[in-house]
């Protein structure tokens, strides 16, 4: 549905997108991640046609958006970060200017504007000038204009930027819905966002493309998991966990009662390294009461990767 290849696009000196290549099928809900000035919305911009690339190639449907821009563009529903609206018309009005200006016939359009009014919880506020609203609906008046002419795919900018926790998760639960007949690509840096909503994330730094891969397949690549211990016995129980296959570090966490102790290891994610502190204890003679895996979260592979 969308094809990316070798992006390229400058400011003076400054390389803010630097030959960045993906694609996106039909119906995938993508997060799009990456620190502020990564390179996410200029990405995304290019994607929509609101700007122009130095270099590269954008397809949308199989079609060039620089070859043909009118109908790439036809195709895609859009959410910029800032949601630019009309704040002195009604949502009703500003629907209505939305669907006249992409070319809706009056009947169509008004059956595209009841459609969104009820999918997007408008009803309420359908006749409110957009300046009266809270953050909240606005952001669902900016999702209402981008999906109006049912785009197959929508490109969604930061949408719950500056929403409290309630707004996020009925902004959240409609993007769900949305992903679940459109392809969508989400940009954002709530991570819990992304997991609870994409099946694919893409993550970009300093402009270029350093990961591409679903949230859980990211997870398991990391470079490390904690193992929480809780062990009683003789000897340097530390060193001899140390030399368990797949244990990188072993930091001890103080003993309790009964002179049991408790370790946290830093061991490789892909070594069973679990396995081997277990064997570890029955070799040594070691009791063993608790035996617990720390599982690597979004938050820290997105530090890993976007890290200097």
């Amino acid at each position: 549905m969308i094809t990316v290849r070798n992006l390229t696009k400058r400011y003076g000196d400054v390389v803010a997108v630097n030959d960045v290549s993906f694609k996106i099928a039909k119906g995938e809900v993508v997060g799009f991640l990456g620190p502020n000035g990564a390179g996410k919305s200029t990405t995304m911009r290019i994607i929509t046609g609101f700007i122009g690339a130095d270099s590269g190639v954008v397809e949308i449907d199989g079609r060039s958006i620089a070859a043909d821009p009118t109908l790439a563009k036809s195709k895609i529903g859009y959410l910029p970060e800032n949601n630019p609206l009309y704040e002195d018309m009604t949502v009703v009005a500003y629907l209505d200017f939305v669907g006249e200006m992409r070319g809706l016939e009056p009947a169509a359009r008004a059956a595209a504007i009841r459609r969104c009014v009820g999918l997007y919880g408008l009803r309420e506020v359908a006749a409110k000038d957009i300046g009266e609203l809270s953050k909240g609906y606005r952001q669902r008046v900016g999702l209402a204009q981008a999906a109006l002419s049912d785009p197959p795919i929508l490109i969604l900018d930061e949408p719950t930027s500056g929403l409290d926790p309630n707004q996020i998760v009925e902004i959240r639960n409609l993007i769900k819905e949305i992903g679940a007949a459109r392809t969508v690509v989400l940009s954002t840096h709530n991570l819990a966002e992304v997991e609870a909503t994409c099946s694919r994330v893409l993550i970009i730094s300093g402009g270029r493309m350093v990961a591409d891969d679903t949230p859980r397949a990211l997870q398991e690549r990391a470079a490390a998991e904690m193992l929480h211990v809780r062990v009683r016995g003789a000897g340097d129980i530390a060193a001899g966990l140390g030399r368990a296959a797949g244990v990188r570090r072993v930091r001890a966490d103080g003993h309790e009662p009964d002179d049991w102790r408790r370790y946290t290891l830093a061991v490789d994610a892909a070594a069973d390294a679990a396995v081997h502190v277990f064997d570890a204890c029955v070799a040594n003679g070691w009791k063993l009461s608790e035996l617990r895996k720390e599982e690597t979260k979004l938050e820290d592979v997105f530090a890993q990767l976007t890290r200097g």
